[in-house]
This record gives structure tokens, C-alpha cells and sequence, in this order.
């Protein structure tokens, strides 16, 4: 049964994980603006009211389909590592992995290159018009979530002892703000004004105006802020020890976004489309490559065979993600051979009648795999620093600040045909501390680097980690038909996968299918520091017949249910088949929302 209806519109559609930034996109449509301003929009609310999920020193994969054209792009706004960053360097410091948070695992912040590139070459409006929602909610404020007014309460200790400029962002009078209290971020705010100012002082063209930004961002103030706090910055991290990051203001200066080619597999009539292997996104493809040999449908949705099959599928393309992806810009990742139809034949014949429980990477081309030791726990430190905090808390509250699975998703589709969906991640409250002057965290994903060497994701200056973000688009007949994603970390190739197979396989509606019962695998080692695995277990909402869940654990998983509608986050938008757009949103969470017209 539907919590939520279908819906249909004329003009276009937004969905994204906040009703507020659902809301924003879809006003940019009375200023005149399209698809590309709507989520663009909505992308920078996102940056405001969920700073527990992402920021403006965050990362985002942007996926594109322009109707004009007909071409489907990936705008790249995963920054990379500084140049500074070295398995040496690092490991010289005493660390077998990045840290989970504080400034060793900042990037080149890349989300908001990303979007003026966006703007500026698919969008209609200007920067002013596109920021003045975010500046709106950032200045008079906004209801604050429960779970960020949780998160914020978590980390209280350390934001008043430690990373006070945090404190200053985030607490009032000392405390986290209530659940719905009125939350406000002036300093913030002023960033994105005086990214207008500069943009408009800079140029008289839209387009000029959006590059003006990006160097006010990337060689301007933003970059000098960063610049000055990590020069001498030393905060506490989840290791326990203070460590001074490697990013500086010329790594910015030296960076813009790329426009890069995806990667496609045809499924069922559908030709699926996914960001290169510095994501994990191609998992998806492999995954969708072993499923095309099976009739899922006659299984059955939500059938024993069917979750036994997709999750063993799953297995097979996360093993070849942990040996083989990484930055193609630095690695030679074999792509052509992991998604060859004969590939994918043998590896489908791994698939058995029982669960397994054992990491098993394919061999492309020929090539052996290698995967670097798992680490299951971060080595306790017992440096005097750390011990001395043991009476105030903080070592308790640093192991919460690693963050995992907190991202974002915005799709917007407008009635010219334009799709674009994206995933922003990354600078989120709880990981690195404040930049003082600008009112934002930067982000860490360099903790999905290795240290290790020789492998394709170890870290190296310039190149970027490879990221869990995954966002989709889909096309039937080279037209438009999907744009979609989630929130969720290493499960987002999973969720999606779930999503797209119910509407395709089993013929349910865009609305049904994010709201069918959802399962996934933690058989493969966690992305994010410390990198933990746990092979057997099958994670299934209590909402699957019992039967089926004891068939599955007489097959060999370790079944843990949890409570119902409580996995994945799916937003997608599209062309509606009878004309016009269409657009779905999870009821999970009671946050995201979708708005069309």
C-alpha cells in the first residue's frame, strides 16, 4: 500500500531529501529557470539545512542528460587529494589509514565548482538567483531536524572544548539546538553573499558571473580562509591526536571541475548510465550484467530466490570494486573487461544455492586481484593528549565523528526533457571542524584512500579517493526515462539497484518502488575509516514475509531485521509516460519530498 501517491505534472519535477530544497528548486521554474537551476537551487538549500549530510566544503558527482543535445555528462565535483599527500607523508605520522575526520582527510572541496559548472553551462538563471534560497534560509533560518539536532548534541563536548568554532556555528548557549528549534548561519550566509558580490562584480554575463564565483571560491577568499586555518589548525581528530592537515590554498587554486564521459550497460530496454570507477558507481552496471542472466520476475519480488540472487550479484561486483577501482586518471582500471558479457557469464557462474561468505574479486583481463588487508579496528592511542581527555568524555564522542553514509540526493526533470541528478556529500558537522570566517566544515573523504601501495585507490598527490557516491540516470530509446539516487554510503549501489529492479523487473510504479521493502549486504568492507566487514549478514526491513526470512537463513545469511521503512532514501524524477514529469520520493525518514508542477 502507498504511503505517498504518484505524481504527475505538466512543467517540472524536483525530489530531493528536504522538503525545503524540493521546494526551492521548484520555485527557480517561476523565475524562468529549468531543470538544471532547479537543482542547482536546491542543491545549495541542502548545504544549509542538512549540514549533518553535507556542505559547501563537500563533494558531489553531478549527472547530466541535456535534451538539446541528447547527451548524457558527468560533472565532476569529487575534489582530490593535496598535493602534499603522500602514503609517506602519512604513513611518517604513525597512521595505517587516513583518519575518519578532523583535517587529514580534507580534499579540495568540489561541490560548489561543480554546480557554478553546472549553472553555467546548462542553466538560465544567474548566480544571485540560485543562491538566495539557501541565503534566505541560512540568514533567518530554518526548523532544524531531529537527527541533526541529535548529532549536534552528540558532539556538544567536543564542539565546546575542542573544535570551537563548530561551537560557535552549531551551539546555543552551550547546548544543541532542540528538534525544530529555529537554526540560523550568519556566517555562512555572508560566504554565499559575498560569492554574489564577487560574481557580480566579476562579470556581466551569466556564464562569466559563474566563473567569477568559482575564483572567488577556488583563488579568492574561500581559498585563503582554508589556507590560513590549515596552516597552523591542529584538531583533535578520531585517532585521538591532533593532526594538521595537508590541504591548502593552492591545491584549490590549482583545481576545477571536469565534464567526463559515463559509463552505460543496456538492461531490459533501458541503457543505464553511471559516473567512472573514481566512484564506486560501475558496481551497478556489474551487478545489473549478472542479473541479466536471470528472470527475476518469475521469482517472484520480495521471494527467497530473488533476495538470494541479488545479494550474492552484489558480492561478486563489490569484491572487483575493493581490487580494481580507483582514479582512472592515475590507475589503469580495467572497465572494458569488468563489464564484458563473457566476464560477467563466469562470474555469474560463481553464484550458488548457499550464501558465501568469502571476498571473491574477479581477474579482468586476465589480471590477478589484489585487495589490501582489512583494518577491523583503529589502533587505541595512549599519548598523554588523549589520556588527559578520558575525564571530559572526548574519546567516546571522537569515535562517533567518523562519519559513514551521510549524503544527500537532488533530481530535478523539467517538460523540455533535461534530467540531472546528483548526490552531494561530504563536510558535514560531525567530521571536521569549522572554518573560521566561513561558517562550514571541510570534508574527509580522503579516508577512502589506502595507504597501503601499489593498490589502484592508494593515495597519491592530485588524485582522488574513490568515492561511495553513486547518483543514476536511464534512458529507453536514447529519450529520457530516470534520474535517481539515495543517500547511504556503501549501500547506495544496492538501494538504487532495488529501486530500478522493482520498477523494470517487477512493474511497479516509480512511487511503489521506493517504497517496496528494501535489503542489502554488509559482505564487503566498509569505504569509510576504520574499513569493517561482516560477510554472511543480510540486512532485510521486518517487513518480508517470515517464511522467506527463514528460507534465507537456512541458505547460509546471517539475517539482521530491522525496523520497516527504515533503509534507503530514493529520489527520482522523470518524463511521465503519458506526457509531462513524474517524480518519487521515500516516505523514509519523513524528510525527503518531491514537488512538481
Amino acid at each position: 500500500m502507498l504511503h505517498r501517491p504518484d505524481l504527475h505534472g505538466t512543467n517540472c519535477a524536483v525530489s530531493s531529501t528536504h522538503w525545503l530544497a524540493s521546494a526551492a528548486g521548484a520555485a527557480m521554474f517561476d523565475l524562468g529557470g529549468n531543470a538544471f537551476d532547479a537543482a542547482t537551487a536546491a542543491a545549495f538549500v541542502l548545504q544549509v539545512v542538512e549540514p549533518h549530510l553535507n556542505g559547501p566544503g563537500g563533494d558531489v558527482p553531478i549527472m547530466v542528460y541535456d535534451a538539446a543535445s541528447g547527451s548524457t555528462r558527468v560533472v565532476c565535483g569529487q575534489g582530490p587529494m593535496p598535493q602534499a599527500a603522500t602514503p609517506q607523508a602519512l604513513r611518517a605520522r604513525g597512521l595505517d589509514a587516513i583518519p575518519g575526520s578532523g583535517l587529514l582527510a580534507a580534499t579540495v572541496p568540489g561541490a560548489f565548482g561543480a554546480w557554478m559548472r553546472l549553472l553555467r553551462d546548462h542553466g538560465r538563471l544567474r548566480v544571485e538567483d540560485v543562491l538566495a534560497p539557501a541565503i534566505g534560509y541560512a540568514e533567518d533560518g530554518y526548523p532544524l531536524l531531529p537527527k541533526a539536532s541529535e548529532m549536534i548534541d552528540v558532539m556538544a563536548p567536543l564542539f565546546r572544548d575542542e573544535w570551537t568554532e563548530s561551537g560557535r556555528t552549531y551551539l546555543v548557549d552551550g547546548a544543541a539546538p532542540a528538534p525544530g528549534a529555529r537554526m540560523r548561519n550568519p556566517v555562512l550566509a555572508a560566504t554565499y553573499r559575498r560569492l554574489v558580490a564577487e560574481a557580480k562584480a566579476g562579470a556581466t554575463s551569466r556564464e562569466g558571473q559563474a566563473d567569477a564565483a568559482t575564483r572567488a571560491f577556488y583563488e579568492g577568499f574561500v581559498a585563503e580562509a582554508v589556507d590560513k586555518f590549515l596552516a597552523t589548525a591542529e584538531p583533535v581528530d578520531s585517532t585521538g591526536r591532533r593532526n594538521r592537515g595537508l590541504l591548502t590554498g593552492a591545491d584549490l587554486a590549482i583545481w576545477r571541475p571536469a565534464v567526463e564521459d559515463t559509463l552505460t550497460l543496456e538492461y531490459r530496454g533501458l541503457t543505464v548510465h553511471k559516473v567512472g570507477p573514481w566512484s564506486q558507481s560501475p558496481v551497478f552496471l556489474q551487478q545489473l550484467a549478472l542479473l541479466e542472466g536471470y528472470d527475476l520476475a518469475a521469482m517472484g519480488h520480495g521471494s527467497a530466490d530473488h533476495v538470494h540472487t541479488v545479494v550474492e550479484a552484489a558480492k561478486l561486483a563489490f569484491a572487483d570494486r575493493e581490487a580494481w577501482y580507483g582514479d582512472p586518471e592515475f590507475a589503469d582500471v580495467p572497465m572494458a573487461d569488468l563489464l564484458d558479457p563473457g566476464y560477467s557469464a563466469a562470474r555469474r557462474a560463481l553464484i550458488g544455492a548457499t550464501a558465501s561468505g568469502v571476498l571473491r574479486p574477479g581477474s579482468p583481463g586476465g589480471r590477478s586481484p589484489w585487495i589490501p588487508p582489512v583494518l577491523d579496528a583503529p589502533h587505541p592511542p595512549s599519548d598523554p593528549d588523549w589520556l588527559s581527555q578520558l575525564d571530559n568524555g572526548i574519546p567516546t564522542v571522537l569515535r562517533r565523528t567518523a562519519a559513514r553514509g551521510d549524503t544527500c540526493c537532488v533530481s530535478a526533470t523539467d517538460r523540455e526533457g533535461n534530467m540531472v541528478v546528483a548526490t552531494p556529500s561530504g563536510g558535514w558537522l560531525k567530521s571536521s571542524p569549522v572554518v573560521p570566517g566561513l561558517g562550514f566544515p571541510l570534508g574527509t573523504r580522503g579516508q577512502m584512500a589506502w595507504l597501503v601501495d601499489g593498490h589502484n585507490n592508494t593515495v597519491a598527490p592530485g588524485k582522488r579517493p574513490r568515492t561511495t557516491l553513486s547518483p543514476s540516470i536511464a534512458l529507453r530509446d536514447g529519450s529520457p526515462y530516470l534520474a535517481f539516487g539515495t543517500p547511504g554510503g556503501d549501500q547506495q549501489d544496492q538501494w538504487t539497484l532495488g529501486f530500478l529492479l522493482n520498477h523494470v523487473d517487477f512493474g511497479m510504479s516509480p512511487q511503489e518502488a521506493v517504497e517496496a521493502a528494501t535489503f542489502h549486504t554488509d559482505h564487503v568492507p566498509t569505504s569509510f575509516t576504520p574499513r569493517q566487514a561482516r560477510p554472511l549478514a543480510l540486512i532485510m526491513e521486518d517487513s518480508f514475509d517470515p517464511a522467506v526470512v527463514r528460507e534465507l537463513g537456512a541458505r547460509g545469511h546471517e539475517i539482521h531485521l530491522v525496523a520497516p521503512g527504515s533503509l534507503s532514501k530514493v529520489c527520482a524524477t522523470g518524463p511521465h509516460p503519458a506526457g509531462g514529469v513524474l517524480a518519487a520520493a521515500s516516505p523514509r525518514g519523513q524528510q525527503a519530498y518531491a514537488v512538481v508542477r
